[in-house]
């Protein structure tokens, strides 16, 4: 369960960073609701997933995970520029997630 709060966290930081972008400057009423709820939720999902997840795994693992997807999107649906620079960096943070996870042992 701990996982899917984490995963459904990750999911709505992803949600409100689009919608973000989509409010233009949040000047455009949905998406500036659309940010805000799901900025909330994104913090009650995490906050479930680190009553029993150390909380330095669960924001790294939110926060990196939101990072890359985000990065992603970017690339995919807003046409943003990609380098290797950018691979490479994306690369790092999926490194230091798993590194992270690793020598937490788990949850």
């Amino acid at each position: 369960m701990i996982y899917l709060w984490l995963i459904l966290a990750i999911a709505f930081e992803v949600g409100w960073a689009v919608a973000m972008k989509l409010s233009h400057g949040l000047t455009r009423p949905w998406p500036t609701a659309a940010t805000v709820v799901m900025y909330l939720l994104s913090v009650v999902f995490l906050s479930q997933a680190t009553k029993k997840m150390d909380v330095g795994l669960a924001y790294a693992i939110w926060a990196g995970a939101g990072v890359g997807i985000i990065a992603v999107v970017g690339i995919f649906y807003f046409k943003e520029a990609i380098s290797p620079l950018k691979l490479a960096s994306l690369g790092l943070i999926i490194a230091g997630i798993v590194g992270l996870s690793i020598s937490s042992g788990g949850h």
